[in-house]
Parts: C-alpha cells; sequence; structure tokens
C-alpha cells in the first residue's frame, strides 16, 4: 500500500470526512546525480555571485523580488513565514461544478484520497452525490506550506484530489496568436473523410501495459549491465518524515442538517476563504 503523505479531513458546510492522501503518479525520470569522479563522491551546487564569480555564504544570501529591471524589493524570512497560509490540515470545499466545466490546461498534480479512521460511510455517500450530480467539488488545501486551488472527483470506488493552477498562472488560448488559416479553416469534405479513416484504421483501446519509456528502459538496462559487473557505487540515502495527524468524524445525519440550515452564511464564508 502506497504510504500517506498527508492526514487530514475533508470539509464541507459542518461535515468532515478524515483521510489520507497519497500520491496518484510517480516520475518516470531518471534522477542522474552529480558525482566526483576521482572520489564517487556527491558533488553539490555552490551558491555563486553571478558578478564576482566569488562563492557565497548561506549567511550572506537574502531573497528579493524584482519589481523593475535590476532593482528588488528585499523579503525576509520572517515575512515570509508570516504570509505562508496556516496549515490546517483540511481540503475546504467552497463550490461544487460541473464536472466538465474546468478545462484540462488548469489540472496539475492528480492524489489519491482514502477513508481514515471510520469515515467511510461519510466518504462513500460524498463519492456517490458527485457521481449522481455530475459534479466535481473544489476547494483549497495547504500542501508544504503552499495554499492550492483543487477538485474533488469520483473515481471507480474512489475520491480523487487533483491540484489546480490558480486562474492567474494560465496562458489564454488567445496567446498562441492563431492566423485566419486556422481560425477560418475551410476544411475539404474528402479530405476530413481521408483523416477520420485514417483515424479509425489506427483506433484502439487504452492498453497501459504495452506503453514504456523507451530511454529511462535503455538506460536502466545498461545500469544493470554495469552492475553485474561491479561498477557499483555506495551513496547515502536521505531520511524520510513522517505522517500528520488525522481529524475525527461526528454523526453525518446531524451534521448534514445543520449544514443546509445555514448554507447561506457557510458559502459565503467559504467563497472569501476561496479569494
Amino acid at each position: 500500500m502506497v504510504r500517506a503523505i498527508w492526514k487530514g479531513a475533508i470539509s464541507f458546510g459542518l461535515v468532515h470526512i478524515p483521510v489520507s492522501l497519497s500520491t496518484a503518479v510517480r516520475s518516470e525520470r531518471i534522477d542522474f546525480d552529480w558525482l566526483d569522479k576521482r572520489s564517487m563522491d556527491p558533488v553539490g551546487y555552490k551558491r555563486i555571485n553571478k558578478v564576482n564569480g566569488k562563492e557565497v555564504n548561506k549567511e550572506d544570501i537574502v531573497k528579493g523580488v524584482e519589481v523593475e529591471k535590476g532593482r528588488y524589493v528585499v523579503i525576509s524570512e520572517e515575512e515570509i513565514r508570516s504570509a505562508r497560509p496556516e496549515a490546517t490540515q483540511t481540503i475546504d470545499i467552497f463550490s461544487f461544478v460541473d464536472a466538465g466545466e474546468i478545462p484540462l490546461q488548469h489540472f496539475d498534480t492528480p492524489y489519491y484520497l482514502s477513508p481514515d479512521r471510520r469515515g467511510g460511510k461519510v466518504y462513500a455517500l460524498l463519492r456517490e452525490t458527485l457521481e449522481s450530480a455530475g459534479k466535481v467539488a473544489l476547494a483549497t488545501v495547504v500542501l508544504h506550506t503552499q495554499q492550492h486551488l483543487a477538485l474533488l472527483r469520483p473515481l471507480e470506488d474512489a475520491l480523487v484530489m487533483i491540484t489546480l493552477r490558480w486562474p492567474q498562472e494560465v496562458r489564454g488560448l488567445q496567446s498562441l496568436e492563431l492566423d485566419t488559416s486556422v481560425t477560418d479553416a475551410k476544411v475539404d469534405k474528402r479530405e476530413l473523410q481521408m483523416a477520420k479513416r485514417l483515424v479509425e484504421d489506427m483506433s484502439g483501446n487504452w492498453a497501459p501495459d504495452e506503453y514504456h519509456n523507451v530511454f529511462k528502459q535503455t538506460i536502466m538496462d545498461l545500469v544493470a549491465e554495469k552492475a553485474s559487473k561491479g561498477k557499483v557505487s555506495v551513496v547515502e540515502a536521505a531520511k524520510e518524515g513522517g505522517a500528520e495527524k488525522g481529524a475525527d468524524i461526528i454523526d453525518l445525519t446531524e451534521l448534514l442538517k445543520r449544514s443546509l440550515g445555514g448554507k447561506g452564511g457557510a458559502a459565503k464564508k467559504s467563497s472569501k476563504k476561496a479569494s
């Protein structure tokens, strides 16, 4: 079973669903570490002054935000810490929208959500509600000191959370500057029929077991070959941190009634939180 990277609760109205969050994807990229070929020791990165080329001590480095070309405002570590959002350990749902309404370019990273500590019934209720209503839940969540916009949606028997890019981070399609050969294209009917026939000839079923990263496989085969000849160097691995504390659940029916009774005020409060 995949280790949980975060524990907390889904919150909407007065309902809390204790859940564990785990990654739904893993990187297929090969991590090439820098090593000193003379001793096979790990090689780190130096902090270099870009003007005089000299190394800078960590204590002499400050963080700045460029406001004009070559002009910076320095922000202290204390100011950065104060500006970070509070880690509330909740996935705060503030709205429900149609499942197909969010453009694909806003999607970022998927996570699996699993019920934790007697939360199975209300977890299943939220999943079935979203499925039957054709909706996804919009929420905010703090992960690794960063606030994220996210959506929750059903996936078979489970719920998944997908972090979304903030709207300000997504470029509009107008940035492509498509000319009239694309926007006002007059597609020839015969060409369209041939293109559709080609698509039909190449169509098949989704078969994930057949898709492989050829570059990674080639490199890993080379690694295995060299390792079998004793060409191996040992590097210490970093230690991983522990998981956070979870949340409790109380009577669901009563919470749903109370949430519906005060839904106007709760909605206003939630939308302020999301802004």
